[in-house]
């Protein structure tokens, strides 16, 4: 009998991706995306279920058992029922490590962008610059990265590249103690004189209970009115009211942001109010996406499910 691979939502990954062939044996069906009133019917003859965000909950795998194991195209997890998937002995497996340089250098795309007025400048090169009479036009700000402040919140595989480039560029490098740790330890600063000094602040923590919200109004208010945060994190991990709010009150100077909550977002969205506004830089979740990270997405999702089948363990959360 052949084993059964249903991926449920395929769009999300680029169609000139390809994932390497596991051989014989298998039946890899794809679907662009799934709506919940089609889960079942979908997945009830799979044993294996390859995922990039789409919900699993309890009240869906205990419907589906044939289900062995989820396969996340991911790193994060949040969208999976991984308590019901231990008790139910069904294995998930995760992607690791294969977006860092991408998301890294999205951050300084962003970063150098905002701090070079590059979407200013270039409407005034199309409208203003060959009506002038200088060689130049230099009616905006330009602020150098070198000697500048760059505060880190998460020094995992990410917030470590990114420090990385940061130091490649001359900045100071501070990276965030936990908010509620009064005594930083060796190698990190308060998280409140991190939001003080930092003249760009960057999120790369995971979207947990302790995270939910870190930036919201008062961390806000203690950040410099010249500084710009960045987001390529989650969308919870700052309060997105209280970003357009201090945007529009000149609290912070800009914004680099690549997700929201939810994605895609509604169109009521309070940040897709910022349109107009160009010292805010909104991109749809593509922080990870260069193409070798695409490829190390491929690859890892079926050496995963190889392993699984082997008998052996390979980047597993259950």
């Amino acid at each position: 009998m052949l084993r059964k691979i249903v991926f449920l939502d395929r769009g999300t990954i680029p169609p000139h991706v390809t994932f390497p062939s596991l051989g014989v044996g298998y039946e890899w069906k794809d679907y662009n995306y799934t709506q919940e009133a089609e889960l079942i019917s979908r997945l009830k003859d799979a044993a294996v279920c390859v995922v990039n965000k789409i919900n699993l909950r309890e009240q869906t795998l205990s419907q589906l058992p044939a289900l062995k194991m989820i396969a996340l195209t991911a790193t994060g997890s949040n969208n999976i029922d991984l308590a019901y998937c231990k008790k139910r002995g069904i294995a998930v497996s995760n992607i690791v490590n294969y977006g860092t340089p991408s998301i890294a250098e999205h951050v300084f795309a962003l970063i150098l962008a905002l701090k070079r007025n590059l979407l200013t400048y270039r409407e005034a090169a199309f409208t203003q610059w060959s009506k002038g009479v200088f060689f130049t036009i230099l009616h905006y700000p330009i602020t150098e990265l070198h000697g500048s402040v760059l505060g880190v919140i998460g020094k995992g595989t990410l917030g470590r590249a990114v420090g990385a480039l940061g130091s490649a560029f001359g900045m100071k490098v501070l990276y965030s103690e936990r908010k509620q740790t009064k005594i930083p330890r060796a190698g990190y600063t308060a998280f409140p004189t991190v939001l003080k000094e930092a003249d760009i602040l960057t999120l790369h923590t995971p979207l947990v209970k302790e995270t939910q919200s870190l930036i919201g109004e008062q961390e806000l208010q203690l950040m410099k009115s010249s500084a710009i945060l960045i987001n390529t994190a989650r969308g919870g991990i700052v309060d997105e009211k209280a970003l357009v709010a201090a945007l529009h009150a000149k609290t912070i100077a800009g914004a680099g942001i690549d997700v929201t909550i939810p994605e895609p977002p509604h169109e009521t969205n309070v940040l897709l109010s910022l349109k107009e506004m160009p010292n805010v830089i909104l991109t749809p979740h593509i922080a990870w996406g260069g193409e070798n990270s695409l490829r190390q997405v491929s690859i890892q999702v079926v050496e995963n499910i190889s392993a699984f089948f082997a008998g052996t363990s390979k980047r597993r959360l259950v």
